[in-house]
């Protein structure tokens, strides 16, 4: 797509000896294809100005005048930037005759525009920019025009693409006759509201458009306004028609650009005659034929083109595309097997086939015919099933069937009657003297194919060619067809006239005229491509093979190792792939004159043990390609049985493994007379590398590695991994040491512990069933502990940080206890005088610097969880038994770090002591207090229930975090409300203030969705999960805000739930519990006081509908609708009942949901869509799912359609909202740019924006020089 961009130029590649790797040159580009034909390259947008060459180059008019002109007229290239130049050097046509040699003769499959686009003047905008071809076409022929003036080819342009056309208008008064003529390079025809070209030309050619009425014509003959006639014709027809469509139009009441897809016809030969001045020339003047449709693929703001050409001259080798020939070939079998069902009428028919079976039945008819209505009976006799049945399904009806196969049946007498075809050729019976001869030639699938392309050939032997860029593909004349409409349709046609025929020497002739200083240049530019595709095709065969020579290897720890490290006991070779192992052996006989014996080849690899081998090459004939020989691959010489007198193993099986043994080191063993091993790391363990074969049983390793009655172990887990600083070891079970090490997944770099079973007593290693634990006594089993006075006064702490805080390295182990590192601690950090009598303990620290609970002395240090290598806190405060818990605890709000308590208490504790001994650590007095734990985002959650539970009970575990909460619990079983009364604007008034109480501070005033009504805080509510709704109103009734109000009955009480503040639903079924409501301790509810009784069902919606006042951006007052949404929940249900309501047709009334948070109106429409009585039926939607999501209280505007003709929903408080929104917005995004700077600024202004913004469009113009 981006030209040469990513091409290299030089012929010459660089190879370095020894051990690197060989450099590749650039690759050459690739030769022509099976097609013949040259593609162009695409430099980024330019495929508009390869469709338009490529049609100018299988123009050979055009391309053989332009050849006509030579260096003496156009000048030479080689000279463009020598002012001194004896003649002026024309740029363009000299480059565009190069182009066109290049695409006729030079192998390579793509060209490149690249000189010819610098000759334009273009820069890379003009290049990677899309353009109109149309547009180029007109540009282009004047530069050329402009480039041959003063030479021979100066009328070149006009003479193949000139044309006239006459306009008149003539008077229908005196016939008096106005005309005027003009000149044309190209036609362009409307696209839209005609069918085709021809019917285009009509509206321009042959239709008049009549001057009357209050449109009257001016006769310069009679003075006066007179009716007239005005028409166009054609009066001098070009050789070369082009026909520009008006694709592209303008939608005024969108105010935007379209293109025109609708189907659009152009024939592939018409004739100009009913189009032109004078119509008694031959027909052959007036017949055109097509031979160059440009295609555009894409909108009015971008797309691809590419072009379809038909080969005048035949240079490509044109074959059918695949769909063709399988379709060619589906039709010669079918034809076939219709031949053998005739002969072999009296066998047996496929019935699974119905083609079969209705050839059988039409061919056992005397009058080798049947009636179409008698065919499915006849059938049905036959198969025993009827049509409809058995093949309808699959395929169809009976009739369309029989349509389908036209090679086969024959429909006769207006298709009431179906007969089957004369036998063609590939159904001939054999001759007796040549039996099975014309049968075998016509059914063998080359002779199909053969026939496939003669089928398809064009009536003058030409074909057409899709030149789309670098590809070119073969297609027929029906895919012309396929350009009709769409949005991948014809742009530009070109046509010629059918008397313009090509010489027989042009035909198959590429170099047809083409001038011998090109055809020169071509020849060289041949030989050079041939040249770099040789080299390249010789270093891309070319391998290097790296030699390993026996003599110089020895076999050591399962693997081939060299003798001796200094010597050089690699040869690198660089041979040819395609060359036999044979060449290669008997290539290093020859470089190995000393070599006595059988040489065996063998690749090898280098694996962590050493080399190995795998597969021998024994066959001699096959390439190394083959054998699998690569760049850079292994081979080991060798006489294929032994190396320094010891047998080798080869195959992928016993490929080594390298495996790190581990044993006591003396140290540890507490050896002291110099045997053993030495430690070298501290660690208690020696480590040695053992190489192994993968078939190796692992008792054979055992064997290699010590005496048989050893432990061999597996490391599971390593030291610092579950703290402690100690590692586990598994045993291997007897069953496993008759495994191999490949069975056992034992791979490179596993460690092996070898242990005798006398070591196991020793102070490092400990067994426990089939494990083994090794404490390594390294340096990094230490803890640091750091002296923390939780009482320190700021002072202290500074003057603490000047001289460096208490700290200290803890030598310790995984089994030590932590009482022995504190009290290691204690004397490390000399702190035994300051804290006597004081208890400490030992704490950890998160990463926010909060202390973590005091951890168990009693445990060890692995038990406890701490890894090695990490610090505790040595702080003030008493240490937690095992029957102990450590709790933070806070009061009245989220916990926070510096905010909270702690204590320790016992497990056996009740909730209620617990609670009992925080309150006095508070110092805080009553019992309407309770205890709620914190969740996991570290909010105040569930209360602890059951107060007479053990801490254990409850779940209570240690470092757990309460919060002290002033109110008691209700008892088990009961639910504590919050109940706030939802008072109306209007009734306000009637609802007595509530005494200033401390209950009374905890009014809310919250305004809701509507107009001036509010929520108040009216108390809470105590009552049984097994309670009704009922009794819970008429608990609402006690309270005193309500006492004083008129409320007859629970049955005027509505009760609404509380989410975010904010109306969510209405409890229904009076007699249903709350615990079925779903009502959980703490829930808030809102109760409404009601004018009338009500007992809602639980499929009834209580929304609040508002008519539209006519003309106006506003509504009436809204007003409660009862809707049961369980009878018909759709949209046309609730169309319905708002209809019944207001006593107009649901076809007048226009619906839509109010969105407050978004200010702005959902519309809910109802109009269903139709199913077809075959399909099956789709649920209706229900509007209580998705997108409404209608409930309890939603707003429904209603718009009567009788009386208003406005069908927006939105009032001027919607506008109002929605300003505010937008402003938040651009406020938010503010305030976002200024933290990202203006880059982000710009890109959410391209992204906020309500169209996409495209470039603005530069008019084409290619640059020429003057000639005079």
């Amino acid at each position: 797509m981006f030209g040469d961009l990513f091409e290299e130029d030089g012929d010459s590649f660089s190879s370095t000896s020894g051990k690197g790797v060989k450099g590749r040159e650039c690759e050459p580009p690739p030769p022509r294809g099976k097609i013949k034909l040259c593609g162009i390259k695409n430099q980024g947008g330019t495929c508009y100005l390869n469709s338009l060459i490529q049609t100018l180059l299988f123009t050979p008019e055009f391309r053989e005048e332009l050849f006509c002109l030579g260096p003496d007229e156009l000048g030479c290239l080689a000279d463009k930037d020598k002012p001194e130049a004896k003649v002026c050097v024309r740029v363009i046509p000299l480059e565009l005759q190069r182009l066109f040699s290049h695409l006729l003769l030079v192998d390579e499959q793509t060209a490149s525009t690249t000189d010819l686009t610098d000759s334009f003047g273009w820069t890379n905008n003009e290049e990677m920019g899309q353009q109109d071809v149309q547009e180029l076409n007109r540009i282009l022929f004047s530069a050329l025009e402009s480039s041959l003036v003063g030479t021979s080819g100066s009328s070149l342009i006009h003479r193949l693409y000139h044309g006239t056309l006459v306009n008149q208008i003539t008077c229908k008064e005196c016939g008096n006759i106005s005309e005027r003529q003009e000149d044309f390079l190209d036609l362009t025809v409307s696209v839209r509201g005609v069918s085709g070209l021809e019917e285009a030309l009509w509206n321009m050619f042959v239709e008049e458009e009549m001057f009357e009425g209050n449109n009257l014509y001016r006769c310069s003959r009679c003075e006066q306004l007179v009716r007239a006639a005005k028409s166009a014709k054609l009066r001098q027809l070009p050789p070369f028609l082009t026909i520009s469509l008006l694709r592209f139009n303008f939608d005024f009441a969108k105010c935007e650009r379209y293109k025109e897809t609708g189907s659009y016809v152009f024939p592939l030969i018409f004739n100009l005659r009913p189009f032109c001045e004078q119509n008694n020339w031959p027909d052959s003047e007036y017949s055109y034929e097509l031979f160059s449709v440009i295609i555009h693929k894409g909108g009015c703001y971008g797309g691809h083109y590419h072009v379809y050409i038909k080969d005048i001259d035949q240079l490509g080798h044109w074959e059918a595309p695949e769909e063709e020939v399988k379709v060619k070939v589906r039709t010669q079998r079918q034809e076939d097997k219709v031949g053998e069902k005739k002969k072999e009428s009296e066998n047996s028919v496929d019935t699974e086939d119905p083609l079969s079976v209705l050839t059988d039945v039409l061919a056992q008819e005397e009058s080798k015919s049947v009636l179409v209505d008698q065919l499915g009976q006849k059938l049905m006799n036959k198969t025993g099933m009827p049509w409809s049945k058995k093949y309808k399904k699959q395929y169809g009806t009976i009739s369309k069937f029989l349509q389908n196969h036209p090679e086969v049946f024959l429909l006769v007498s207006n298709g009431t009657r179906v007969a089957l075809k004369a036998a063609g050729p590939a159904t001939t019976e054999p001759s007796p003297t040549e039996p099975g001869s014309s049968a075998s030639a016509n059914n063998s699938p080359d002779n199909t194919e053969l026939q496939t392309a003669g089928d398809t050939e064009g009536p003058d032997g030409c074909h057409w060619f899709d030149l789309n860029d670098s590809t070119v593909t073969a297609i027929s004349e029906k895919d012309i067809e396929k350009q009709f409409q769409g949005k991948e349709s014809a742009y530009m046609l070109f046509y010629r006239k059918t008397t313009m025929k090509r010489p027989p020497e042009a035909i198959g002739n590429p170099a047809y005229k083409v001038p011998p200083h090109l055809v020169e240049m071509v020849q060289e530019m041949n030989a050079r491509l041939q040249q770099r595709r040789a080299e390249f095709d010789a270093s891309s065969n070319s391998v290097e093979v790296r030699l390993h020579l026996a003599p110089h290897y020895h076999y050591q720890n399962g693997a081939l190792h060299p003798i001796s490290p200094d010597e050089d006991s690699i040869i690198t070779v660089t041979f040819d792939r395609r060359k036999t192992v044979g060449d290669l052996r008997l290539a290093i006989y020859q470089m190995q004159d000393l070599w006595e014996g059988d040489m065996a080849l063998t690749l090898a690899k280098n694996v962590p043990a050493g080399l190995h081998l795998y597969d021998t090459l024994t066959d001699d004939q096959i390439s190394l390609y083959s054998a699998g020989v690569s760049n850079g691959s292994d081979l080991f010489v060798w006489n294929g049985r032994e190396v320094s007198g010891v047998a080798v193993k080869t195959g992928l099986e016993w490929e080594p493994v390298l495996l790190t043994v581990l044993r006591p080191s003396l140290e540890e063993l507490g050896c002291e007379d110099g045997s053993g091993v030495e430690d070298t790391d501290g660690s208690g363990l020696v480590r040695s590398m053992k190489g192994f074969a993968g078939g190796a049983t692992l008792s054979t390793v055992l064997e290699a590695l010590g005496p048989q009655e050893a432990l061999l172990c597996q490391e599971q887990s390593r030291p610092g991994a579950t703290g402690g600083g100690a590692s586990g070891w598994r045993v291997f079970p007897p069953q496993d040491m008759q495994r191999t090490l490949r069975e056992l997944s034992l791979k490179d770099g596993d460690a092996l512990l070898l242990l005798q079973p006398e070591e196991i007593d020793s102070s490092i290693f400990s067994l426990s069933g089939d494990m083994v634990t090794v404490t390594t006594p390294s340096d990094c089993r230490w803890l640091q502990v750091e002296f923390c006075p939780q009482s320190a006064t700021k002072e202290e702490e500074e003057e603490e940080e000047e001289q460096g805080k208490k700290r200290s390295k803890v030598s310790a182990s995984g089994n030590m206890l932590l009482a022995e590192v504190k009290e290691k601690a204690l004397e490390e950090l000399r702190l035994q005088d300051e804290l006597s009598g004081v208890e400490c303990c030992l704490r950890q620290m998160d990463r926010t610097g909060k202390l973590l609970p005091p951890v168990h002395e009693h445990l060890s240090v692995r038990d406890a969880g701490i890894r090695l290598m990490t610090s505790l806190y040595l702080c003030p405060g008493p240490v937690p038994t095992e029957t102990q818990l450590f709790l933070y605890f806070s009061v009245g709000l989220a916990p926070s770090v510096g905010q909270e308590l702690e204590i320790i208490v016992e497990e056996s504790l009740t909730v209620k002591e617990c609670l009992k001994e925080m309150l006095q650590m508070a110092k805080l007095d009553g019992e309407s207090w309770h205890l709620r734990r914190v969740d996991w985002c570290e909010e105040i959650g569930e209360p602890l229930m059951d107060e007479h539970a053990s801490l254990k009970e409850a779940k209570v575990m240690h470092g757990d975090t309460l919060v002290l909460v002033e109110g008691r619990l209700p008892p088990k079983g009961y639910l504590k409300l919050s109940v706030k009364l939802y008072i109306d604007a209007i009734d306000s008034s009637s609802v007595p203030e509530l005494n200033h109480t401390a209950e009374s501070l905890s009014i809310e005033g919250l305004t809701t969705e509507g107009s001036g009504s509010e929520m108040r805080f009216i108390g809470h509510v105590e009552i049984s999960e097994e309670a009704s709704l009922d009794d819970l109103k008429t608990q609402m009734m006690t309270l005193p805000a309500l006492q004083d109000v008129c409320v007859p009955s629970p049955a005027f009480l509505r009760v609404w739930l509380l989410e975010g503040k904010k109306l969510s639903r209405i409890l229904r079924g009076n007699q249903q519990t709350l615990r079925k409501l779903k009502l959980g301790n703490g829930v808030e509810v809102c109760v409404q006081r009601l004018m009338n009784e009500e007992n809602l069902g639980l499929k009834d919606l209580l929304l609040r509908v508002q008519m539209g006042v006519p003309g106006e951006k506003a509504y009436y007052p809204s007003e409660e609708f009862l809707w049961d949404a369980g009878r018909d929940g759709t949209p046309r249900g609730l169309y319905a009942a708002l209809a019944s309501r207001y006593g107009l047709t649901p076809d007048n009334l226009l619906l839509a949901k109010h969105l407050p948070d978004k200010h702005t109106w959902m519309p809910i429409s109802n109009w269903t869509q139709q199913v077809s009585k075959k399909k099956k039926k789709r649920k209706a939607e229900s509007l209580q799912a998705a997108p409404f999501y209608l409930k309890d209280g939603d707003t429904i505007g209603v718009k009567n359609l009788l009386i208003d003709n406005n069908k927006e929903f939105t009032t001027l408080e919607d506008e109002i909202g929605q300003q505010s929104l937008r402003q938040e917005a651009a406020n938010h995004n503010t305030r976002g740019h200024l933290a990202t700077g203006d880059y982000s600024k710009d890109i959410g202004s391209k992204k906020s924006g309500p169209t996409k913004n495209r470039k603005p469009e530069v008019a084409l113009s290619i640059n020429v020089g003057v000639f005079r």
